[in-house]
């Protein structure tokens, strides 16, 4: 699966919320962002990456890091997602798949036997400076969030 290269500049976007309100990339420049791509609001495996990331919200926030979650549901459908796991991480909505095929994450997928495009769980860390630090394709969610924050914490130790 191809994904973009760590140490390259992460592609701007400005997608809108749950709310409908506009939320850009370069609103968090200086900060870590955590940006994950996931296939569908309100399904087993989206859930529980959801709700595993917004229990280490707190932590995350202590490493100056934001969690974004993009996928190609509405906004309306964010809101529900939300509001039924109460979730306080930012979700956008990418209907047109844009930023999903940008950062590459709109890949084809095997399903009974059958090749079809979908999004692909994906996540990025991005650092400080807007560019690519690290870089999951195809993620088994079991583990995950742990993982991510651990070598955030790595990263962060590297660059001081």
């Amino acid at each position: 699966m191809e994904v973009l290269s760590i140490g390259s500049p992460a592609p701007a976007f400005c997608l809108p919320d749950k709310d409908n309100t506009e939320i850009c990339l370069n609103a968090f420049a200086g900060k870590w962002v955590i940006l994950y791509f996931y296939p569908r609001d309100n399904t087993p495996g989206c859930t529980t990456e959801a709700k595993g990331f917004n229990e280490e919200l707190t932590a995350f926030s202590h490493l100056n890091a934001e969690i974004i979650g993009i996928s190609a549901d509405s906004c309306t459908s964010h809101a529900k997602f939300a509001g039924t796991h109460g979730l306080k991480i930012i979700l956008l909505s990418d209907e047109s798949h844009r930023v999903i095929e940008e950062y590459h994450a709109w890949q084809p997928k095997r399903i009974l036997g059958r090749e079809i495009p979908g999004i692909v769980r994906t996540t990025y860390i991005i650092g400080p400076d807007a560019t690519i630090r690290e870089v999951w394709p195809r993620v088994r969610v079991t583990g995950h969030v742990k993982a991510v924050k651990e070598r955030l914490e790595e990263l962060q130790e590297i660059s001081g």
